[in-house]
């Protein structure tokens, strides 16, 4: 799997390998960074109920397996 950008995470799409709540589909809308570039905050939105979540973008992708907890879509 490829490596994930943080300057490229604004406005990305991603799919939930296991949605709940219904929710399957997320837009990342917030990253801020800090002096050095380093990622402090992101949140993501899922499209259908609007609902904002506050996640660590390493969380993206699992650590112990190397897969995709969320999976980009375009």
């Amino acid at each position: 799997m490829n490596k994930i950008n943080p300057k490229k995470l604004l406005n990305s799409k991603w799919t939930a390998v296991k949605p709940t709540n219904k929710e399957k589909h997320f837009l990342v809308t917030e990253i801020e960074f800090d002096e050095e570039g380093v990622v402090i905050s992101c949140s993501i939105e899922a499209v259908m109920s609007k609902r904002v979540i506050p996640i660590n973008w390493h969380d993206l992708k699992d650590e112990c397996t190397g897969q995709p907890k969320l999976d980009t879509f375009t």
